[in-house]
């Protein structure tokens, strides 16, 4: 079986090289409706989302997410947009976490439709549980105590993504009734 939908699951990868030029406000509002229309539980929409294109934001968010892996270098790959994801905390909603995972994974293949790259970046929840974090997200207009989930890098590629990786073997199982 296979569709347009199945065949660009299939082709999407993570782009780690992104041109300096930003996307059109139209791109970004069609990544960021995808995220929306996210399955979450209960219908209950706890995950809040933003676009990050002010280059003063991306310079902080770059020196705090390599401080987190003790870095130097970009964790964002240099993207013009960092789109981030926050949730509740787990103690008020045990969805949080998941729910923040599929808006992810629903921009990243919106991203990939529409012609743009993304890239999953970790450690939004380390970065935001710092006392420079808790002030960036008020900041951002963001109610107090919410965790970070993650976030995507998007922009224009500028360089492709290798071939995907081979599927490992056993990877899904199928059992039936008699």
């Amino acid at each position: 079986m296979d569709n347009e939908v199945l065949k660009a699951l299939r082709e999407r990868r993570s782009i780690r090289s992104f041109k300096k030029e930003q996307i059109t406000d139209e791109e970004l509002k069609a990544v960021l409706e995808a995220g929306t229309y996210a399955p979450t539980g209960m219908g209950y929409q706890d995950p809040w989302i933003v676009a990050v294109q002010d280059p003063e934001i991306i310079a902080q968010l770059v020196r705090m997410n390599a401080a987190v892996m003790n870095s130097k270098s970009n964790p964002y790959y240099d993207a013009p947009t960092i789109v981030l994801v926050f949730g509740s905390p787990l103690e008020k909603w045990g969805n949080s976490v998941c729910d923040g995972s599929l808006v992810l994974g629903n921009m990243m293949n919106a991203a990939h439709a529409i012609g743009l790259g993304s890239c999953w970046i970790n450690r939004e929840r380390e970065m935001f549980a710092t006392e420079e974090g808790k002030k960036l997200m008020a900041k951002l207009g963001l109610p107090e105590g919410l965790i970070g989930i993650g976030s995507i890098s998007l922009g224009y590629i500028a360089k492709e993504a290798a071939p995907p990786k081979p599927r490992k073997e056993n990877y899904y199982r199928i059992i039936k009734g008699k």
